[in-house]
């Protein structure tokens, strides 16, 4: 038995009997919200917001699209909890509302970034 399937059957036995809380069904909204983030352009939208408020126009000219398709994706991310929009004036302000975003996106691009998360 090579080491990486003794480790594997160690950690297998070790674990048996004890499962971890819950179900397929507690996962369901997860797995929808994360569908919902699972898309190029919100990615790049949720990494923005980590850094600061931004407009639709703004976060939609970073992203290369029209503000009325940025205007869709922020409120699919709304539609989660992941955003809060506050309105100053004439304009409205995005920034992000579940701080669990940040570890996610830590994980994301560490893995699929050229340069991983090395700024933050």
């Amino acid at each position: 038995m090579s080491n990486v399937e003794n480790s594997v059957a160690t950690k297998t036995n070790k674990n048996k009997g004890s499962k971890p809380p819950g179900t397929v069904e507690d996962f369901a909204e997860a797995a929808e919200c994360l569908k919902t983030l699972a898309h190029p352009v919100r990615l790049r939208i949720v990494q923005m917001l980590l850094h600061g408020r931004y407009t639709v126009g703004e976060l939609a000219a970073d992203c290369g699209i029209q503000d009325n398709v940025g205007s869709e994706h922020l409120r699919l991310l709304q539609r989660c909890g992941f955003l809060v929009s506050e309105r100053e004036g004439r304009r409205v302000y995005y920034s992000v509302a579940e701080p669990h975003l940040e570890k996610l996106m830590a994980c994301i691009e560490g893995r699929f970034l050229p340069y991983g998360a090395k700024y933050r």
